[in-house]
C-alpha cells in the first residue's frame, strides 16, 4: 500500500463521524420495499365500537322500556278483544274465545257510532279553537314588550302546569249550580233563571264546559311554541311585506304561515292525539253524564269495562279507537313525508 493510499485510509475513519451526524438532516428514510404505509394501531386495552352498532346500543334501553310499557299491554289488549271477559269469566278466570263477536257487536251498535261521531266533532272543535287562539296569542307575544311578554308567558306556564284534576275541580266550582261564579255573573248581568242553574244538565252543556277546560289547558303549548317559531323569521321578510303594502292578515299568510308550516302541521297532529284521547277531564267533570250523553271513546271504553264488567268489549273499543286515530293521522303523515321529500 502506498503512502497516499494509507493517508486516505487513515482519513476515512476521521471523516465518517461527521458524515454520519449530518445524515439524518440531509437524507430521507427510504420507503419500505413493499410500498405499504404505516398503520396507526389503537392503544392496547381500548376497543372502539363499529359506527353502525353504537347508535343501536344507545337506543336499546328506550326500545326495551317502550316494549315493556306500551307494546306488551297493546298485544294483551288485542288478545283480550277476541275473548268474552264478563263478570263470570273475570271471577272464574275462564278463557272464552269468541273471535270477532265483540267487534261485530260494536259495529252494529248505534250507541257506539253515536259516541264515535261525538268524539270526532268534539276533537275537531277543540283542535280548531286551540290552534286559532294559541296562534293569536303567539303573535301577540311577538309584538309585546319585554315586561308584558314575561307576564303573559308566566301566566301561560301556570295554566299549563296546573294538574288536571285540580283544574277540573276549579271548573266544577265555577259552574256549580248553587255557589258557582258563572251563575253569579249571569245574575249580575241581569239574566233571569240563573238562581240555581245546572250547567251540567245536558250532554251538550257538559261537553261545552269540558271544551273550555281543554282549550284553556292546551293554548299555552301552542302559543309558546308559536312565539318560539316566530323568532326564527327574519325581520327583512316583514319589511319586504310592508313595502309591498301587505296588511297584517296578508303578512300572516304570505310570510308567517309558509315559514312555520312544519310547526302548524306537527302541532295540529299532537293536539288531535291529545284531545282525542282525553280521559281525565271528561270523566272527572261529570263521569260521562248525564245519562252517558257526554261520553267520548276513551270514557265509553272505561265505563263498558270497569263500570259494566265487559272487559272484552272494552278492549275491542280501545282497539277500534287506535285504528280510527291512525286512519285520521294518515293524512298528516303523508303531508310530513311529502314535505321531507321536498327538502
Amino acid at each position: 500500500m502506498t503512502v497516499d493510499s494509507q493517508g486516505a485510509a487513515a482519513a476515512a475513519p476521521q471523516d465518517a463521524p461527521g458524515r454520519a451526524a449530518k445524515t439524518p438532516k440531509t437524507q430521507a428514510t427510504p420507503p419500505s420495499p413493499s410500498g405499504s404505509k404505516e398503520v396507526l394501531q389503537p392503544p392496547r386495552g381500548r376497543r372502539s365500537l363499529p359506527g353502525g352498532v353504537l347508535p343501536y346500543l344507545l337506543v336499546t334501553p328506550a326500545l326495551v322500556s317502550m316494549a315493556a310499557l306500551l307494546l306488551y299491554p297493546l298485544i294483551r289488549n288485542l288478545i283480550l278483544s277476541f275473548q268474552q271477559v264478563d263478570r263470570k269469566e273475570f271471577i272464574t278466570r275462564e278463557t272464552v274465545w269468541i273471535g270477532l263477536d265483540n267487534y261485530t257487536k260494536l259495529l252494529g251498535d248505534s250507541d257506539f257510532w253515536t259516541v264515535v261521531v261525538r268524539s270526532a266533532v268534539f276533537t275537531a272543535v277543540n283542535v280548531f279553537l286551540v290552534m286559532a287562539i294559541g296562534t293569536g296569542i303567539g303573535l301577540l307575544l311577538n309584538r309585546l314588550g319585554k315586561k308584558m311578554r314575561l307576564v303573559l308567558s308566566l301566566a301561560l306556564m301556570l295554566a299549563w302546569a296546573m294538574p288536571v284534576i285540580a283544574a277540573v275541580t276549579i271548573f266544577q266550582w265555577l259552574f256549580n249550580e248553587q255557589f258557582g261564579v258563572a251563575n253569579w255573573v249571569m245574575r249580575t248581568l241581569g239574566f233571569s233563571g240563573y238562581e240555581q242553574h245546572n250547567w251540567f244538565e245536558t250532554g251538550l252543556s257538559t261537553l261545552t264546559i269540558i271544551t273550555v277546560l281543554l282549550v284553556w289547558q292546551s293554548i299555552p303549548f301552542v302559543a309558546l311554541n308559536m312565539y318560539a317559531g316566530l323568532t326564527t323569521i327574519g325581520t327583512e321578510l316583514y319589511e319586504a311585506a310592508k313595502m309591498d303594502g301587505a296588511n297584517g292578515w296578508r303578512t300572516f299568510w304570505a310570510v308567517v304561515f309558509p315559514n312555520l308550516k312544519p310547526f302548524f302541521m306537527i302541532t295540529t297532529f299532537l293536539e288531535i292525539i291529545w284531545i282525542f284521547k282525553a280521559f281525565a277531564q271528561v270523566y272527572a267533570m261529570n263521569a260521562g253524564g248525564p245519562d252517558r250523553a257526554s261520553e267520548t271513546l276513551p270514557v265509553f271504553a272505561y265505563i263498558e269495562g270497569v263500570g259494566q264488567f265487559h272487559y272484552g268489549l272494552a278492549a275491542a273499543i280501545s282497539v277500534l279507537t287506535i285504528v280510527m286515530l291512525l286512519a285520521a293521522m294518515s293524512f298528516y303523515f303523508r303531508l310530513i313525508l311529502k314535505q321531507e321529500e321536498q327538502l
